[in-house]
């Protein structure tokens, strides 16, 4: 009797053992891509710069969702230089990761990162911003080789900005424009459509003066204090991020202008600033919720779960005035 037990207990076990061999041979045979079963991916992440809160934000979200996802992460800091990132992306190439998250420093310098990447065969997303020349590739145009391009729709943000400018000042006049650093494809994107609501609504705005903030607050104060001395008449100034809104409210009140500012971004600044008043409105980004779906648009690529080819992703970016700041949640 005990002898029938140990026979039919080893039996069980060949059984289970030969039962398990042919589950796992029946998913490899049934076109399970090989990357959906492998086990700790490293993503690499060269960000632009960690020392700028919208960047560093989303590489929170990232980091965040690799966690979740139990992806291991090697992450690397341009410094807001594009000749480092460069340095940066050829060593992460050399790490051979099984993916990289790209946030680009400038969109032209990209592209030749993005062709290094693409020829060592290492899957690339950008993330929050373009790769390519804005002036001759469209933002959905992404460039060829990536798997996708995951940002916030800069034209249509620059549009809904536009028409917050028609709604606090609907009798048109003199504008001026606070603009990013060179070599950001933001910079362009941002204010391509921006004239567009007041000229569906024939209002007429005159943009008199553009001058560079490099997107932070004290360099757009001193481009506002500047442009209101040689332009006392300006009514509204479009600044195209929340930090140089704000550094151009002060310059605004300073000057006893009555000048409007319109920021873009809803970062915390910003919203704050919007409540106080000092901002008429801001569009609502959000960048750590940008970088837990780029982490996820590159987890679905090497995974094999989902397939891009030079895919563009996005998500929604609400106007924002006093009456409705409380819809954004600032993340940055």
């Amino acid at each position: 009797m005990a002898r029938r037990q140990v026979v039919a207990a080893v039996a069980a076990a060949l059984a289970a053992v030969a039962l398990a061999s042919g589950c796992g041979q029946a998913e490899e045979g049934g076109g399970t891509p090989a990357a959906a079963g492998k086990k700790d991916l490293t993503v690499g992440i060269s960000t632009l710069g960690l020392s700028f809160p919208f960047p560093a934000a989303i590489s929170k979200g990232i980091k965040a969702e690799a966690a979740r996802l139990g992806v291991k992460v090697t992450e690397v800091d341009a410094q807001g230089k594009a000749e480092k990132q460069s340095s940066d992306v050829q060593d992460l190439a050399g790490q051979r990761p099984d993916g990289v998250l790209l946030l680009p420093v400038d969109s032209g310098v990209a592209t030749g990162m993005a062709d290094q990447l693409k020829n060592a065969d290492i899957p690339t997303v950008a993330v929050a911003s373009q790769v390519g020349d804005p002036k001759t590739r469209q933002l959905n145009d992404v460039y060829p080789g990536l798997a996708a391009l995951v940002t916030q729709d800069e034209y249509g943000a620059g549009r809904k900005a536009g028409e917050l400018a028609v709604k606090a000042v609907p009798k048109g006049g003199a504008i001026a424009v606070v603009e990013g650093a060179a070599g950001f494809a933001e910079t362009q994107q941002r204010f391509r459509d921006f004239l567009a609501p007041a000229k569906q609504a024939g209002v007429n705005f005159n943009v008199v003066a553009r001058q560079p903030g490099d997107w932070v607050p004290d360099k757009a104060q001193s481009a506002c204090q500047n442009m209101l001395a040689a332009q006392p008449q300006i009514k509204l100034f479009y600044a195209e991020s929340d930090d140089m809104g704000v550094g151009c409210a002060k310059a605004v009140k300073a000057a006893n202008s009555d000048a409007v500012v319109i920021g873009v971004g809803g970062s915390k600044l910003g919203t704050d600033a919007v409540k106080a008043g000092e901002l008429y409105g801001t569009v609502c980004y959000k960048p750590e919720d940008l970088g837990k779906r780029a982490m996820q648009v590159l987890h679905e690529q090497l995974t094999g779960t989902k397939k891009y080819n030079a895919q563009f992703v996005t998500y929604e970016t609400p106007p924002i005035t006093k009456d409705n700041v409380g819809d954004c949640q600032p993340q940055w």
